[in-house]
């Protein structure tokens, strides 16, 4: 691949993560309050299957998409996973290694938990983890400024009309240019 190309793919990846979250956060607000019963009732029980699946899904995007992605754009070899983490957090997308194998820990838990019983403590496990990939994937947008310029991400730009300034307004600051106003000087003229 090309570097465009990879950055073409951290942006689609982008909003692949940007719509999991919102999926990860409807879950997470749902299954919030059922935790708090003694007992889970079916249609309980349903929404926190949708909530691991959606974590697995999202931290599954993250560790080998999103990461991958942005070692590929800086070059830097792929590696081993702790590698791809240990990048992860010296560019300040996770808190640290340690917590993010907590969340890749969890996600397999979820892929092989068969037995009722253990449930709940993988259910909680979830609710206090979830946050941390919503995190990410915040930080992941901030990091990623510097390779997607602006108004080329996919999920910034679906459905929003571009702002066209008029012409007398492409000038710099306020008084350059007779068309041109910055918020300070409206201000100052609705203050007279």
């Amino acid at each position: 691949m090309k570097h465009r190309e990879y950055i073409q793919a951290l942006s689609e990846i982008l909003t692949q993560l940007d719509d999991g979250a919102r999926w990860l956060r409807r879950s997470l607000t749902r299954c919030r309050k059922a935790a708090a019963k003694r007992e889970l009732s079916a249609a309980d029980l349903d929404a926190f299957e949708a909530l691991t699946s959606r974590y697995a899904r999202v931290s599954d995007m993250i560790l080998q998409k999103l990461f991958r992605c942005l070692d590929a754009i800086e070059l830097e070899d792929s590696g081993t996973l702790l590698d791809a983490l240990n990048r992860a957090e010296k560019r300040g997308l996770i808190v640290s290694a340690d917590v993010f194998r907590e969340v890749r820990e969890l996600r397999n838990e979820i892929a092989h938990e068969y037995a009722q019983e253990n449930l709940r403590p993988l259910f909680n496990g979830v609710l206090d983890r979830a946050p941390i990939l919503l995190e990410t994937i915040r930080r992941a947008r901030i990091y990623s400024r510097r390779y997607i310029p602006k108004g080329k991400d996919q999920s910034q730009t679906k459905g929003v009309k571009s702002r066209r300034r008029h012409p007398r307004q492409r000038g710099g600051p306020a008084g350059s240019h007779p068309g041109w106003k910055d918020s300070a000087s409206v201000r100052a003229q609705k203050a007279w």
